[in-house]
């Protein structure tokens, strides 16, 4: 029966040159849906304890869900899944654009890469021809080059292309896989291994109509989706401002970075970085992925002055907290070109932003001097500094290349002391959302399967009073700020909704901004499956994802003993929003274990693993 999906998996061995098509079990979706729940799923079985991400055997990941292919709005996105360079264990990203689409149209549900390429290449797919074709004259190139010069070589315009830039080629820690030239899949690294695995990109086209049980059905509610999503988005500005749009309203509430993690104000740089100034001197414009009413990317363009001159993807709230309120650097003409450095180099830009912030606090502590740096001078507030440590971090030269193995590998060759002021769980970057002002992003954060990560779960969206999951009981005053009640039962939910958001895979901002009901996910699921699940059933679906990559964690060597806070996490504003305040760390955490079913060391309990049809 057709049901959105093909239950069609291709797996390429690029050390053999050969690729197959393999079913996939309906059992498997049904448990999993697809995207980051499959692919942890898929890798508990493939893979022992403590693969490295760089081996052969590692797998590189790329899942669809059932939304992907019936133009259901925000389901242009897909999930990447492997061992991350960064920690060790399980990781996943996931990207927009139309790849995921693409994939699906070419009649495959998943593709799985293994095996090392004797030289660079680059995988061909339409439909079922499935080339590996030679990717030398590739090599070098940056992530907007690299598109148009497959496009030119296949005289294909229409193929959808992620790759890596020079940093994934170089194996950097924090490479990201770039997407059509503007989405990208940023965190964990797995541009890396894309680059370990000699594999510059994959182009794929499709031609085929993905099958649902109920077209009628599923084409009207998609249509009313479409039409509630885009009235949603133009009575909160999300489209006309996009995430810049956010600037203002976290910086005050004290949830923005400010001076790597040491301030705790800045309301005037928060404001010439956030939109609407954002939107004025970048001459912004949505810039939305495949079948998207939000549009929450921006396009940009900069004439002036010359040396940021550039017209491409605008950097987006993380970025203007990363490498602006984070480094002092309050011109968003400078973040925009750091941007667009990090982005044709192939890395993320939260991490990035993390690194240059983390520089300039050792080059305040004398850690780091210009015999260092090669004459950088990682002075606060210093574009000139931002720019060029991006650049050297991408391209792995000079002392950029300190941080190859990520912000803590560059902590440990840089002083002794400076391994206790990065600010990570499971060596990822924090992003730009403050534990310290919204306390449930705390356990959120230390638990987080791939790592620090606000997006697996918007529970700060709660506190904040913008985002609410009333089928899970969750609704104005749940929770306050500073206040321990609820704030571990909020975290976990959240977390669930995001691995269910990232099983099904779809954006969350559909979500948590256009008013994307989980009801309504519910019906439409049901109209493209023709199962019959409640809101109950997704839920404990995204439930059984987050457990299954919370086993991987555990396998790998992660437990209670590393689900802690940094101790810049510790500290106590002086000012804003959140002086005085402090997060109620342990508490939480004992709240969160038992919210979750876990025992002491962070592992879920057997009767937990037996209500979710799991085994350890």
């Amino acid at each position: 029966m057709p049901n959105g999906y093909w239950h069609k998996l291709l797996r390429v061995d690029l050390s053999r040159g050969t690729h197959m098509v393999e079913p996939l079990a309906e059992a498997d979706l049904r448990r999993f849906i697809g995207g980051a729940g499959l692919g942890a799923e898929i890798l508990r079985r493939e893979l022992p304890a403590k693969v490295g991400a760089f081996e052969p055997r590692n797998r590189l990941i790329f899942a669809t869900g059932p939304f992907q292919g019936p133009a259901v709005p925000g389901g242009a996105k897909f999930s990447i899944v492997g061992i991350s360079p960064l920690s060790g264990t399980f990781a996943d990203t996931a990207a927009g654009a139309s790849w995921g689409i693409s994939l699906k149209e070419a009649g495959y549900d998943v593709l799985i890469v293994e095996g090392v390429a004797a030289h660079p290449v680059y995988l061909h797919i339409v439909d079922d021809t499935v080339t590996i074709r030679d990717a030398q004259n590739l090599i070098g190139r940056d992530t907007v080059e690299t598109v148009d010069a497959i496009h030119a070589e296949t005289g294909d315009r229409r193929l959808s292309v992620a790759c890596i830039g020079p940093a994934g080629e170089r194996k950097v820690a924090i490479a990201c896989v770039a997407v059509d030239k503007h989405s990208f899949g940023g965190r964990c690294g797995l541009g890396a291994v894309m680059g370990s695995k000699n594999l510059k990109a994959v182009a794929v086209r499709g031609t085929r109509r993905v099958p649902v049980a109920n077209p009628e059905i599923t084409q009207t509610l998609i249509k009313r989706f479409q039409s509630e999503a885009h009235q949603a988005v133009l009575r909160n500005h999300f489209r006309e401002n996009g995430t810049p749009g956010l600037c203002e309203t976290a910086e005050g509430l004290g949830d923005m970075p400010i001076r790597y993690w040491d301030g705790d104000v800045w309301p005037a740089g928060a404001k010439r970085l956030g939109a609407p100034n954002y939107t004025q001197v970048l001459q912004a414009k949505p810039l939305p992925c495949q079948y998207c009413p939000t549009g929450c990317h921006r396009r940009i363009k900069v004439i002036d002055p010359a040396e940021y001159a550039l017209a491409g993807p605008g950097p987006e709230y993380e970025t203007l907290g990363m490498m602006g309120t984070n480094t002092l650097i309050d011109d968003p003409k400078a973040v925009a070109k750091a941007n667009d450095i990090a982005n044709r180099l192939g890395i993320d830009t939260i991490s990035a932003g993390a690194m240059v912030g983390f520089a300039m606090q050792c080059w305040e502590r004398g850690w780091v001097t210009v015999k260092d740096t090669d004459s950088l001078e990682l002075t606060w507030g210093n574009p000139a500094a931002l720019i060029g440590l991006v650049d050297q971090i991408g391209r792995r030269e000079g002392f950029g290349a300190y941080f190859a193995e990520g912000t803590l590998g560059a902590a440990r060759r840089i002083h002794p002391d400076a391994v206790d002021t990065v600010v990570h769980n499971k060596g990822l970057d924090y992003p730009a959302h403050d534990p310290r002002a919204c306390i449930s992003l705390a356990p959120t954060y230390v638990t987080g399967t791939r790592g620090a990560c606000h997006f697996r779960g918007p529970c700060e969206d709660v506190e904040m009073g913008g985002f609410f999951l009333p089928e899970a009981g969750i609704t104005q005053g749940t929770v306050r700020f500073f206040e321990r009640a609820n704030q571990s039962y909020v975290a976990v939910k959240c977390q669930d909704l995001g691995a269910l958001t990232c099983s099904l895979v779809m954006c969350m901002f559909m979500i948590d901004g256009s008013e994307f009901s989980l009801t309504s996910q519910a019906e439409i699921f049901n109209a493209i499956t023709g199962w019959d699940w409640t809101v109950e059933t997704l839920l404990e679906a995204g439930e059984r994802a987050f457990t299954v990559q919370r086993l991987l964690n555990l396998r790998d060597g992660y437990g209670a003993a590393t689900d802690v806070l940094p101790k810049k996490m510790r500290q106590v504003a002086k000012e804003g929003f959140r002086a005085g305040k402090s997060i109620p760390f342990e508490e939480l955490m004992q709240d969160y274990y038992a919210v979750r079913g876990w025992d002491a060391s962070g592992a879920p309990t057997p009767a937990t693993l037996a209500r979710l049809g799991v085994t350890a």
